[in-house]
């Protein structure tokens, strides 16, 4: 925690920039303070400022960065569209501001190598918003790993289960949907799991190798008959799993925020009905104009043998995660949303490191050898640690460590190191060559071909 409240200026007042960053600031009060909000929207920006207590607005963000020497700022915050991540992030840099800046950090490998190379350039002091590192499941887990009690890794098997609703709003339908949008699916939905990778195997990867594609959202796949939008007579409605008025109007009735807000500022069923008739998210899924992979197996080898798999599928009934890990002692598997881990520990000697944030916890033996099997369920962030729960508690802890670090000097160091944030970026780069090339990548020679200083295969957590 900071001795001192930070002054956060905040480039972005949508979803992330407002409901988790800027959230985290308002009910931390005694830590941080939003004193500087910029958007183009003047009713988001309005309302972020009002709930900070009046904090500055600019619609620019170009005229909020010329002013972060006379409003006093510790630290910024960027979270606007992914296109504009570089420019903005350049521009603070050349302030001397140390800031945050939402993930991913640059859609594309030359803008990720713009950046790299300015940031190293001015010695800028950031750190990049993968979350999950922070949520006390992912924390736990990295615990555990790292106190040696399943011995030598062996396997890390992360599988990202999007949800088959989810992915149709936010990458058949939404802003994610087409690479020249954003980005690639791989990068702008599972930097997150490739970042998880990377922190628990404690070194940049050898090789990668990833297979996959955009199979079912397209025109051929559509019912016969049916419409470009949803709402103009489709004959499939009564039984298609991706029909828009389901969802935005019957699933999210109750609901006026996020994802609801994005239909329109009208967020009546009336007001919902009427954007859904012409808007993106009533298109019919299989004519719209993406074209991100609707799933993707990606497998990494490390040094000294781990490997890891990522397997990210549109088709999932749950939007969350599963991890599996081996070790030479022991094995660990777990759920995200609930927070379940087991972890069976074939050493008689070998025991789980102490202070874990556990809610429950089930000791027995195994057969046949009876090997001790630990049930654990981790305290989640709405039961006892006083916060909300965006991204498992993620959103929270990265910004109450953000906020520290800006006290402490050290933002771009540790687990807000740049360096890692770096790695996990460029293998979802490297995943996206190998889908398109069907080759393998050498991950060491092909980071050498870019134009980024201190070769990222080069940087270990020691490095950091």
């Amino acid at each position: 925690m900071s001795t001192t409240m930070q002054r956060i200026a905040i480039i972005g007042a949508g979803g992330r920039g407002r409901d988790a960053y800027g959230r985290w600031a308002i009910e931390h009060p005694d830590e941080a303070r939003v004193v500087a909000v910029a958007d183009v929207d003047p009713v988001r920006r309005g309302a972020l400022a009002q709930a900070a207590g009046g904090a500055a607005e600019y619609g620019d963000w170009t005229e909020l960065v010329a002013d972060l020497g006379d409003l006093a700022i510790d630290g910024v915050v960027i979270a606007v569209p992914d296109a504009l991540h570089v420019d903005v992030a350049i521009s603070v840099a050349d302030h001397g501001v140390p800031f945050l800046l939402e993930k991913p950090a640059a859609p594309t490998l030359a803008e990720l190598e713009r950046l790299a190379t300015h940031a190293g350039k001015v010695a800028a002091r950031l750190a990049i918003g993968h979350v999950l590192r922070f949520t006390p499941f992912w924390r736990t887990v990295k615990r555990i790993v790292d106190s040696g009690a399943i011995g030598r890794l062996m396997t890390i098997e992360v599988r990202e289960n999007i949800g088959f609703w989810h992915f149709a709003h936010s990458y058949v339908r939404g802003n994610w949907r087409r690479t020249d949008l954003s980005s690639a699916m791989v990068l702008a939905k599972t930097s997150h799991d490739l970042d998880l990778i990377r922190w628990i195997a404690g070194s940049a990867p050898e090789t990668i190798y990833s297979i996959g594609e955009l199979s079912w959202f397209r025109p051929e796949n559509a019912p016969k008959g049916a419409p470009e939008f949803c709402l103009d007579g489709c004959p499939a409605a009564d039984r298609c799993p991706f029909f828009a008025p389901r969802y935005y109007v019957d699933a999210l009735a109750d609901v006026h925020g996020h994802p609801v807000h994005l239909l329109g500022d009208d967020t009546s069923i009336a007001g919902r009905l009427e954007s859904l008739r012409t808007g993106d998210y009533g298109r019919c899924v299989y004519r719209s104009d993406n074209d991100v992979a609707d799933h993707q197996q990606t497998a990494i080898a490390f040094p000294g043998g781990l490997t890891a798999t990522l397997t990210a599928s549109a088709f999932t009934a749950e939007n969350t995660r599963n991890v599996a890990i081996t070790g030479s002692e022991g094995q660990l598997t777990g759920h995200m949303e609930s927070g379940e881990l087991v972890v069976d520990l074939f050493s008689p000697l070998a025991r789980l490191p102490e202070g874990l944030p556990i809610a429950e916890h089930e000791e027995s033996a195994k057969p046949p050898m009876g090997h001790a099997r630990h049930r654990i369920r981790v305290a989640m962030p709405s039961e006892d640690l006083g916060d909300h729960a965006g991204h498992a508690g993620g959103d929270a802890g990265l910004m109450a460590e953000f906020v520290a670090a800006l006290g402490r000097g050290t933002v771009g160091t540790g687990e807000l190191s740049f360096a890692t944030a770096l790695d996990s970026h460029l293998m979802a780069f490297a995943a996206e060559e190998s889908r398109l090339t069907g080759s393998r990548v050498d991950f060491a020679e092909w980071v050498d071909g870019l134009d980024v200083p201190h070769p990222a295969h080069a940087v270990t957590e020691a490095d950091a």
